[in-house]
């Protein structure tokens, strides 16, 4: 009988061994990377002497300065989703101009899809309509990657349910499925366009809305539950927001192109979050990178 408890308690010791030897928390190395949210290229800057290009092409020698092993985008890269039909050919020149300023910067790149990345009025059965052409030119419109002990997932959190942002339900298993491969100690950032929270509204015009903020977040943060979830990296709003709840850091990181590339938007200059990674902890800084609106 003793012999039998004790083969019975080797199995499980070598089987829990053996799942999370194929699961292992790495050890964390510091590091520091850059959020761009909010670049907004567009049409225009093809025939301006100042605006996105040269400003895109200075946040990134900013960065590179500052000792950092790779660039996040937090979604709004471009500028295409109220392009109409006929104006395709623009949409794709201006995603290759933006693969073109990632591939001559010679650094890691992952890129958030935000709403004005959709090629949305051209036809529904063009295989470029929607996430389309951010797929073709700059990645899968969400997906995660490891680095140095940190985990990181991209949300499209532009996706529409109802008549509002949203994460679908194909994205949905997609993410309880990645989610299921990550060690419970391991710590994880999330990348999202359109915010799981926001003071924006109540800042700025005196009312709480569920505008701007995707419809199904707090389901999507609820899967988190029995994760390390340490900071939540959001754009849209073009206003800089710090905001901390349930042990989880909410960052709305101002925009690269302020008020859209016409200068600071209530108070938040042209700017980029800086993050630096300590162990499992991490700090952080907001980057006036020196351009400025010709005005």
């Amino acid at each position: 009988m003793i012999k039998n408890i004790s083969s019975v308690l080797i199995l499980i010791i070598w089987i829990t061994g053996s799942v999370l030897a194929e699961n292992p928390v790495k050890e964390n190395e510091n590091f520091s990377f850059a959020f761009f949210t909010d670049i907004h290229l567009n049409k225009g800057h093809f025939t301006k002497n100042h605006g996105g290009f040269q400003g895109i092409e200075k946040a990134i020698e900013s960065a590179k300065a500052n000792n950092i092993d790779f660039i996040l985008t937090g979604g709004d890269n471009v500028d295409i989703d109220i392009l109409k039909k006929g104006e395709a050919e623009t949409a794709h020149n201006l995603y290759k101009k933006y693969a073109e300023i990632i591939e001559s910067s010679e650094i890691e790149y992952h890129a958030t899809i935000g709403n004005h990345d959709r090629f949305c009025l051209s036809d529904k059965n063009d295989e470029l309509y929607n996430d389309g052409l951010f797929e073709k030119y700059i990645n899968k419109s969400y997906y995660s990657f490891d680095h140095k002990g940190w985990h990181f997932i991209i949300l499209n959190s532009t996706q529409i349910c109802n008549g509002k942002y949203c994460v679908d339900d194909v994205q949905k298993q997609w993410l309880a499925n990645d989610l299921k491969s990550v060690n419970p100690n391991t710590p994880i950032i999330v990348s999202t366009h359109v915010p799981f929270l926001s003071v924006y509204y109540p800042a700025l015009d005196g009312k709480y809305t569920d505008t701007d903020t995707f419809s199904n977040f707090k389901e999507i943060w609820d899967m988190f539950e029995d994760k390390n979830l340490k900071l939540v990296l959001q754009g849209h709003m073009h206003l800089y927001e710090e905001i901390k709840v349930r042990g989880v850091q909410f960052i709305t990181a101002g925009a690269v192109s302020a008020s859209w590339w016409g200068g600071a938007y209530h108070g938040t200059e042209e700017g980029y979050l800086k993050i630096n990674t300590s162990g499992d902890d991490f700090s952080w800084e907001y980057i006036d990178y020196g351009w400025e609106a010709n005005k």
